[in-house]
């Protein structure tokens, strides 16, 4: 009898096999690293886990219908309804609503202005289907700037977002603890990249500084929190593969930028125990 196989989703838009990839190929014999565009027999695989699908959000209604076939003929990590949920980013207002602390965040559909007071100051506006800081911009005392993407964003037919630039990213970074199986796996820090001139060498995100790093108490906790808070908002979440959870530095303690439940890069890289241990995991949702 076959070998069970995992089909490992990335996109034909990346050029290069993404590092993650690479490294949990090492370790698991019985994935594939698959296109989520190629015409496959994705029924074949006895599981499909979503990794470097990173254009979906130049192409969401394709992608979601997908995921639909995926799900009607095989596993699929995270769960569909996590996935149907996380990759907009309205989420944070579920999750905001949940007592979660989050980045404040207004949200802008098209037609509607954007408040005056959410333009003053130092403020992101980027679009709520978007990765990579794709779509993203920072404007310092500019409401007109920020108006004007906002509706630039609508143009395109996108729902705007607008959040405060929280400026100790300058200094600390930006935190992102990854989890693997539901269980805290390690953490890594990433510089911030909106304050500075960005570069993108594949075309498809902002190159990144990413280095190790260890978790605060107080960002465990918050991460920790989250994860056992999640399946009140969907109960799917619960079984998750992985999460990455992205946060950010205040006066008051850590609050979330991103939940990263979709397709996040996962840093495997950094730790080198963590190939090994996503493999693992990886390899039990086969079970």
């Amino acid at each position: 009898m076959p070998e069970p196989r995992i089909a490992l989703a990335t996109t034909r838009d990346l050029e290069v096999l993404d590092a993650d990839e690479e490294s949990l190929l090492a370790h698991l014999s019985q994935a594939d690293v698959v296109a989520w565009e190629e015409a496959v027999d994705w029924g074949g695989y006895a599981a499909v886990i979503l990794r470097s699908t990173w254009n979906y959000t130049e192409h969401l209604d394709d992608f979601l219908a997908w995921l639909e076939r995926v799900d009607a003929v095989t596993r699929l990590w995270n769960p569909l309804p996590v996935l149907r949920w996380n990759t907009d980013k309205r989420y944070l207002a579920d999750a905001a609503a949940a007592g979660i602390p989050t980045v404040p965040t207004v949200f802008v559909e098209p037609g509607e202005q954007a408040p005056a007071d959410a333009l003053a100051g130092r403020v992101v506006v980027k679009p709520t289907v978007g990765a990579g800081s794709k779509g993203a911009k920072l404007f310092h005392d500019d409401p007109a700037g920020a108006t004007e993407h906002v509706a630039a964003l609508h143009a395109m037919g996108k729902v705007a977002m607008i959040q405060p630039y929280l400026d100790q990213v300058d200094d600390q970074g930006e935190t992102a603890l990854v989890y693997i199986g539901g269980e805290f796996s390690h953490a890594a820090r990433k510089a911030a990249i909106l304050s500075r001139d960005m570069s993108w060498s594949t075309g498809i995100y902002a190159d990144e500084k990413v280095v190790a790093a260890q978790a605060t108490p107080a960002e465990r906790e918050l991460a920790d929190r989250i994860l056992t808070t999640l399946p009140g908002i969907v109960p799917e979440a619960a079984d998750l593969a992985y999460a990455r959870i992205d946060l950010l530095p205040t006066a008051d303690g850590p609050v979330v930028l991103e939940l990263e439940l979709t397709e996040p890069s996962l840093f495997l890289g950094l730790d080198p125990e963590a190939p090994a241990r996503a493999a693992a995991a990886f390899a039990r949702l086969l079970a």
